[in-house]
């Protein structure tokens, strides 16, 4: 008697197991069909709803509540020529975010009724600035930290230094011309909107076809924070 009922409680384990993990496979198929359909934004307040949903629950039931979960800092770009720019993200809704700068408050944003805030004119310190972000609500208190958000600022233009030609003008006796020079590591250089391949240390080199007569060449540097540097040569192909 004991073995029949030791083996339905293992049958009806084993087909709890089953259930769960057949759900489990469910739910991931669904989530990986969200994002494909509608992208991360989507899921991301696709999680602030649930969270917003569990709250009230909470709330409704008495029970202790709970901190708000920690907010989504987005900045679409790594680095910057600009002094000030605008911080936004994901948060619960009906609760504030507090925005940090390298550890140091630099201001609060109420939370909108789609999950988003927004700081404006945020400043930036040269090099690189740490941001971080914690969502504040009056019953619940504070929450867990966001992750680092890290962005550079860079005003300076990059360095272009050539090596061939390395003077502004010349003539030539072939068609066939290599433009040579020296930038920084991570720039991209393009000669006459043509991309020229760069290696580690910031030297590129690209083959011209010159036509006969005077060619004017164009050097562009651009670095990751949208800084530019420009040069013009003219070369001149005598036959």
């Amino acid at each position: 008697m004991a073995e029949f009922h030791r083996s339905r409680l293992e049958k009806k384990s084993d087909e709890e197991i089953t259930r769960k993990t057949i759900f489990l496979g469910i739910l991931t198929i669904v989530v990986f069909i969200l994002l494909l359909v509608f992208g991360l934004p989507f899921l991301i307040r696709f999680s602030i709803i649930l969270g917003d949903l569990k709250r009230g629950k909470d709330t409704e039931q008495g029970d202790r509540v709970l901190p708000p979960t920690a907010p989504r800092i987005v900045i679409p770009y790594e680095a910057t020529n600009s002094a000030k720019i605008t911080i936004g993200g994901y948060a619960e809704r009906m609760v504030s975010v507090e925005l940090l700068k390298n550890e140091v408050s630099i201001g609060r944003a109420e939370v909108n009724d789609n999950g988003e805030f927004v700081f404006n004119d945020v400043p930036l310190d040269q090099g690189e600035s740490i941001f971080t972000a914690v969502a504040i609500s009056e019953k619940g208190g504070s929450g867990e930290t966001s992750k680092e958000a890290k962005i550079v600022f860079d005003d300076k233009l990059p360095e272009l230094s050539m090596v061939n030609p390395a003077e502004e003008s010349l003539k030539v006796d072939s068609a066939d011309f290599d433009v040579i020079g020296q930038s920084e590591k991570g720039a991209v250089v393009t000669v006459n909107s043509r991309l020229a391949m760069i290696d580690d240390s910031g030297k590129f080199k690209i083959k011209l076809q010159l036509n006969t007569g005077k060619n004017d060449v164009e050097i562009v540097v651009k670095d990751l924070a949208g800084n530019e540097t420009r040069k013009k040569i003219t070369i001149t192909y005598d036959i």
